[in-house]
C-alpha cells in the first residue's frame, strides 16, 4: 500500500505545549502513522506519513486544535513505509534557531509563490541565500543562489552578522526544505535591520510539485528528512542512499568510493571516527542484516 506523505508547519502560539503535546499523542496514536511532530510554544512542525484515510483524520484534528489549512501542507508519496514509527515531541522550538528575535509572528518576511520565484531569481539586485544545511546544499539547489555553508541552522545568524549588510544587500531571498527554517530567518533578518526580505512559500517541495520542470531554476535533487533521502521535480523520489555514520547523502559514485563501507563510513567522514568507532559500527551493522526484513504494513 503506497503511503501519503505530509510535511507542515505552523506558527501559532499553543497556551499550554504540555497539554497539546498529551492531547495529539493521544489522538494520533490510534491511526497508524509514522514520522515525527514537533509541538512546542510557538506552534506546530511535522512530516508524517500514512494511509490517506488516516492522513485525512489527521489533518482534521489538526485543522481543529492549530487551525492548520489543508493548503499549508505539502503532499507526496512512497511505496514503501517512509518512517520506522510515529514520534510525537514537545521541544522548545519546533525549529531550533535560538534567536529570540526570530518570531515570525511578529516581524514576518514576504511570501513569494513558487510561480513567481524566478523572477526574484533574475533579479539582480536580489541577494538569494540557501538556508539549508551544507549536506542538503552538496545535492541541489537553485540556480546562482548563495551557499552560506552551514553544518546547522543555528549557525545562519553569524552568517548574516558578519557576511551581509542591510544597506548593501537591500532585497533579501531564502529558500529551505519546506518553509519553516526561512520564516524564522526572514524574522531575524527583519530585526537585524534588513527591510524587504522575501522567502519561497512552501520551500522547495512545493516548487517543485508545481513548476514544470522547462520552467525550473532548480538544479539537483532536494534532500528530505525520510528514507526516500532525496526528491526531484514532481517530487519523484531520488537516487540516494545514506551514510549510517555522517547522515551525509550518498550518489551511486559515492557508494563506489574506496573509503566507503556500508553502515560503517563514507568518503565525507572516514577520517572523523577511530578504528574502535569503526568496529561498533560493523558489529551493529552485521546485527542489521540479520534482522528479518519488516513486513508489509
Amino acid at each position: 500500500m503506497p503511503y501519503t506523505i505530509t510535511a507542515f508547519y505552523r506558527f501559532t502560539p499553543l497556551s499550554d505545549a504540555a497539554a497539546s503535546h498529551r492531547a495529539f499523542k493521544q489522538a494520533l496514536a490510534p491511526l497508524g502513522l509514522c514520522g515525527t511532530l514537533l509541538i512546542a510554544p510557538e506552534g506546530i512542525n511535522g512530516t508524517i506519513a500514512g494511509s490517506p484515510d488516516a492522513i485525512e483524520m489527521m489533518l482534521s484534528f489538526l485543522h481543529e486544535q492549530t487551525g492548520l489549512l489543508r493548503q499549508e501542507v505539502k503532499f507526496s508519496a512512497a511505496e514503501v513505509k517512509p518512517f520506522n514509527r510515529l514520534k510525537v515531541r514537545l521541544k522548545r522550538e519546533i525549529i531550533t534557531f535560538n534567536q529570540p528575535t526570530a518570531n515570525p509572528a511578529r516581524l514576518p518576511g514576504t511570501y513569494v509563490a513558487p510561480k513567481e520565484w524566478n523572477l526574484l531569481l533574475d533579479d539582480p539586485e536580489v541577494t538569494v541565500l540557501d538556508t539549508r544545511n551544507l549536506y542538503e546544499t552538496a545535492i541541489g539547489r537553485f540556480t546562482g543562489a548563495s551557499d552560506p555553508q552551514i553544518e546547522n541552522f543555528t549557525e545562519f545568524a553569524a552568517y548574516v552578522r558578519s557576511k551581509l549588510d542591510p544597506a548593501k544587500n537591500r532585497k533579501i531571498a531564502m529558500y529551505c526544505t519546506g518553509g519553516i527554517r526561512c520564516e524564522k530567518a526572514s524574522a531575524f533578518m527583519r530585526a537585524e535591520g534588513f527591510d524587504e526580505v522575501y522567502h519561497l512559500q512552501g520551500g522547495i517541495l512545493r516548487y517543485l510539485e508545481e513548476m514544470p520542470e522547462s520552467e525550473s531554476r532548480w538544479q539537483g535533487d532536494c534532500y528530505v528528512f525520510d528514507k526516500r533521502m532525496a526528491v526531484g521535480h514532481g517530487l519523484a523520489t531520488g537516487h540516494y542512499s545514506m551514510c549510517f555514520c555522517c547522515g551525509y547523502p550518498l550518489s551511486t559514485g559515492d557508494v563506489t568510493h574506496p573509503l566507503y563501507e556500508a553502515g560503517v563510513s563514507c568518503g565525507h567522514c572516514h577520517g572523523e571516527t577511530s578504528a574502535a568507532d569503526k568496529a561498533r559500527f560493523r558489529e551493529r551493522q552485521r546485527q542489521v542484516q540479520r534482522r528479518p526484513t519488516e513486513p508489509a504494513t
